[in-house]
Parts: C-alpha cells; sequence; structure tokens
C-alpha cells in the first residue's frame, strides 16, 4: 500500500517508524493499574486501556481523574479468559445476545463470542463500555479490543461505527486482502475487512500500518527480546502492544504468564531500553495527538 498519510498530518516523513507503546489490559487488577501509573511516569509507555467491565477499572477511573493527560482508551472486552478470576457484560445478562457462557461471563475465548454474538448486542455493549469509562471518569483517547474479538465482520460496523460515532481512533491496521490473508484471517473475513480499510482510507479515517505484540510466552532475557522487537519495527506508524503488571501475590494468582507481564513493567522502565530505541530512531507517540486530527 502507499505510505500511511497520517505520518504526515502528525509531522514525520514516509520513512519514520513511528511508535505507540501500548499498555493493555489495564484496570483487569490492581498490578495492572500500578503499572500503567510508573511506565507513565517513566515516560516510555504512550498510551494505554481500560478494562472497563474488570474489578479494577475503577481504579483506573480514580487515575484518570487524577492525571486527565493521562492517554488512556477503552479495551473493548468481550471475552474472560482467567481460570478463576471471571468477568461479565455490562449492558446485559440474556443468554441470548452470545455474550454469556454457561457460568454467566463472557466466553474465555474468541471463536464462542464470534460465532454465537448478536450484533446489537455487541454494539451495545461497546457503547455501554465507553459510557461506563466516562463515569469513572476517563476520557477516552481510543478505542482497541481485547483478543481482538470485534475484528470480525459481524461486528466491524459497531466498533468502527461507535470509534466514528465518538470520533476516537479505532485499533485497526490498513492492510490489503492479500495481506490480510497472509496474517490468518479467512478469505470472507479478508473480503469484507478490506473493504472496509479501503472505505476509511478514502474517508481519511486514522489507521495503523502494524501491530506488534511482546510475546507473553516467553519471560527471561526481556530486554533483549525488547530490543529485537523494536528492530524489526517498519516504516510507518505501529501500535506496539506490552501487558505490564507490577509483581503482587494478585496477578501470580491469575495469570500463569504473571512473569512476563512483570518483565514488562520492569524493562519498560530501563534506561537502556529508553537510549536504545533514541539511537534506532523510534519515535515514541500517543492516541492523543492521532484523535487532535479528528476533532
Amino acid at each position: 500500500m502507499k505510505p500511511n498519510p497520517l505520518l504526515k498530518k502528525l509531522g514525520f516523513s514516509d520513512s519514520d517508524r513511528v511508535v505507540l507503546i501500548h499498555a493493555d489490559d489495564v484496570g483487569m487488577c490492581q498490578a495492572s493499574v500500578q503499572a500503567f501509573a510508573d511506565l507513565t511516569a517513566f515516560g516510555l509507555v504512550s498510551c494505554g486501556a481500560v478494562m472497563v467491565p474488570c474489578s479494577w477499572a475503577p481504579l483506573a477511573g480514580a487515575y484518570a481523574r487524577e492525571h486527565p493527560e493521562a492517554d488512556l482508551g477503552v479495551h473493548l472486552t468481550l471475552t474472560s479468559e482467567w481460570q478463576n478470576y471471571r468477568w461479565g457484560p455490562l449492558s446485559t445478562r440474556d443468554p441470548r445476545s452470545g455474550l454469556l457462557d454457561e457460568e454467566g461471563y463472557f466466553p474465555r475465548t474468541v471463536e464462542p463470542v464470534q460465532a454465537k454474538g448478536n450484533p446489537r448486542a455487541v454494539r451495545r455493549e461497546i457503547e455501554v463500555q465507553l459510557e461506563h469509562a466516562r463515569r469513572l471518569g476517563i476520557n477516552p483517547s481510543h478505542v482497541d479490543t481485547h483478543m481482538g474479538t470485534v475484528i470480525h465482520p459481524k461486528f466491524l460496523d459497531a466498533y468502527i461505527g461507535t470509534a466514528r460515532k465518538n470520533r476516537l481512533p479505532a485499533m485497526i491496521v490498513r492492510q490489503d486482502e492479500a495481506s490480510l490473508r497472509q496474517m490468518g484471517l479467512n478469505a470472507l473475513t479478508a473480503k469484507i475487512a478490506a473493504r472496509w480499510i479501503e472505505r476509511l482510507e478514502r474517508e481519511g479515517f486514522p489507521m495503523l500500518d502494524d501491530i506488534v505484540m511482546m510475546p507473553l510466552g516467553q519471560w527471561e532475557n526481556r530486554l533483549e527480546v525488547a530490543k529485537e522487537v523494536f528492530k524489526a519495527v517498519k516504516p510507518g506508524l505501529t501500535h506496539f502492544i506490552i501487558h505490564p503488571a507490577v509483581d503482587s501475590p494478585e496477578i501470580r494468582a491469575i495469570a500463569p504468564d504473571w512473569r512476563a507481564r512483570v518483565a514488562d513493567w520492569q524493562v519498560f522502565q530501563s534506561q537502556e531500553l529508553r537510549q536504545f530505541l533514541q539511537a534506532e530512531g523510534i519515535q515514541i507517540i500517543g492516541y492523543r495527538a492521532i484523535q487532535s486530527l479528528m476533532r
């Protein structure tokens, strides 16, 4: 595809490597909120997103009220993946919505939601999560999606439509149909998504060039892993995902991958990583800069 027109609007060149260093799962637990606060203060992490249905979302709201400059979006959540710590929809308790499993929570995996989720119920849940974020004191800078659940032909209209209605950037990558197939999407999903992307490009909706994530399955030598992942970042606008959490009994009890999450919290407070990114010429921005172009 042609270079991303958003780059020049943001003041960059087509060859610049521009990265949104994004903390996922803020509010999932107390450890995630404290980690976001620490990393934002350090300055490498530029943005994050709150899981509004989760128990510690009010603490994220309190942080946002105390730090109105915080670059926090809404991590639209339709799944509840952990074994012994669960959450469910804010908008409904109706099993016909397709948003509840047999235990009364969101399903643990993406597939049941995409197979059974009622598009109207999903749209309503998205809207309610945004409304609730604002009630908590969060001024959203963007929307994205937990576990990628809403990136599906049934839900794209709700996802993008709600973002546009609220003048919020959405985590969506500008890719053609062939690239989407290479990413693992089936033929129908790739075709529909490509049509959406073409339409959004014509309308000037801001989009990403890539999404990259620090691996959760490998926690040792995390600094070196981060360097390698950053080295591979291509020119354009990249949404760079980390899952930071402070070390606590809570995160150890919730997440089997807690070591990687704690390692993200530690590494992204590293002066060595800061100096490495500067040497690599990585430009770091947040979603507020993109949001300002939509007003």
